[in-house]
């Protein structure tokens, strides 16, 4: 695949770039092993000055970078400048929490005088070199939701972005360049998908985080295994939105709808799936629908455009097959489920409402990455939790309902890494994210994702 910004408005390939030569990689992998062993040297207080300084510079930065990350990927404006926004708040927040969150434990069951030792603890050491395997759906995001822990823990980074947004990825190396960190500290590999097995085998390399396809996670997965090397992955989504009888429907069908087309629907957690319980399913099955008719889609560039185009032709092919799929083994069209041809050559696709999915269509089992939402009607809570629990993915999920038993009866039972309950699924610096079953594994986020990349050292002294 071309290393290029395409814009996906019009089609239009704006910039190509080459990728790295194996000298070019070599010489960052060097660098970054150079930087390590001093880096991690450093304490708390000189990294967070840093960080700091990186989120001031995007904060200046926000409306170029903006800019840049919609038409290399076609979010809406607005979404671009929040995500930006969101990347220094994390920024901050782990250049403040980093110190407490890495602090030395003292585990109160350890018996010293049992275990012989005059004192005994956990220390969290950073484990050098990781790699990170980034999509282009948040093309900042994602990056900083690794990079800021990671950096705050005294590792080093290497980026493989995604090839489609380039100019995102090589900001970033100048971003944490121009805040004070050591060149080798964060940069980025201009390379193609098939150079990232040879830089994860690196023995220089310690661990790698991938956020992407299912297909390229096991990729990353079997090589990292093969080298016996740390791994958090954070693959796909079809998250289930439960309404039960006792939610608000009016406040669950607005939300249903940014739930759904946030990113343009590209977003592993959104939600896709929409179980709703049948004494509310004609009710929110009414105003979901009308409110997704009324989106506004267009030029991402324009300030009231509320879904923009699917980043790549490929996507906006994959997604219009899985629709195709289903319509043709009977299920019904509420709104959209065409492609639209009034908007050029860009690769637009209308919010789309499904009802009647049945199993033996694709996009029961499969993810759907775009404005595009299945409908189904439940009659029971243990109809819903089944229809919920019947994907190979395992992301996050949202429930809708104010009664407190069934609220403890999804946290027991929903299979996902999340239940968000009468709200969106969001991440936020200071609770895990990540997922199970066909979702991944590890997570980022808070104290449990800066800990991912650690050496959690047991530390014994003895007591003569």
């Amino acid at each position: 695949m071309a290393i290029a910004t395409v814009n996906p408005a019009t089609g239009h390939t704006l910039r190509t770039f080459e990728p790295y030569s194996p000298a070019a990689v070599e010489e960052r992998l060097a660098r970054a092993t150079e930087t390590f062993a001093q880096y991690r040297l450093t304490d708390f207080g000189r990294r967070a000055q840093l960080l700091n300084r990186a989120a001031e510079l995007l904060d200046a930065d926000r409306e170029t970078i903006a800019r840049v990350m919609t038409t290399e990927m076609g979010k809406p404006l607005t979404a671009a400048r929040t995500e930006a926004a969101k990347c220094a708040k994390a920024m901050r927040w782990y250049a403040e929490h980093a110190p407490a969150l890495l602090a030395d434990e003292h585990p109160a069951a350890v018996d010293v005088e049992d275990s012989g030792a005059a004192r005994a603890w956990v220390r969290y050491r950073p484990l050098g070199v990781v790699l990170a395997v980034m999509p282009w759906n948040f093309p900042l995001w994602q990056v900083v939701r690794f990079a800021a822990p990671a950096l705050m823990a005294g590792n080093v980074g290497l980026l493989k972005h995604a090839s489609n947004v380039p100019q995102t990825a090589l900001y970033l190396e100048d971003l944490f360049r121009g805040a004070g960190f050591p060149l080798g500290c964060f940069q980025t590999l201009l390379i193609e998908s098939a150079a990232v097995e040879a830089v994860l085998r690196d023995p220089r390399v310690a661990a790698a985080t991938l956020t992407g396809s299912e297909g390229a996670g096991r990729a990353v997965a079997a090589t990292a295994g093969d080298e016996v090397k740390k791994t958090v992955l954070e693959l796909g989504g079809s998250d289930p939105f439960v309404v039960m009888p006792s939610a608000d429907v009016a406040a669950a069908a607005r939300t249903a709808v940014t739930a759904r087309v946030q990113n343009n629907g590209q977003s592993c957690i959104a939600a896709k799936r929409f179980i709703v319980h049948g004494d509310v399913y004609e009710e929110f099955t009414a105003a979901f629908t009308a409110r997704m008719a009324a989106l506004r889609i267009g030029d991402p560039l324009e300030e009231a455009t509320e879904v923009g185009p699917i980043a790549t032709r490929q996507g906006l092919d994959e997604l219009a097959e899985l629709v195709d799929d289903a319509v043709a083994k009977g299920a019904r069209i509420e709104h959209g489920g065409h492609r639209s041809e009034e908007l050029g050559a860009g690769w637009f696709y209308p919010p789309t409402v499904l009802t009647g999915i049945t199993p033996e269509m694709r996009i029961h089992h499969e993810e759907a990455f775009g404005p595009v939402a299945t409908l189904y009607r439940a009659e029971s809570l243990d109809e819903a939790l089944a229809l919920a629990n019947d994907t190979p993915f395992g992301l996050s999920s949202n429930v809708w309902t104010r009664d407190e038993e069934e609220q403890e009866r999804f946290v027991r039972d929903i299979q996902a890494g999340g239940v968000f309950f009468n709200g969106m699924t969001a991440s936020h610096p200071a609770l895990p994210f990540g997922g199970v079953k066909r979702s991944g594994y590890g997570r980022e986020l808070s104290g449990h994702g800066i800990r991912e990349f650690c050496n959690a050292t047991t530390v014994w002294i003895g007591a003569s």
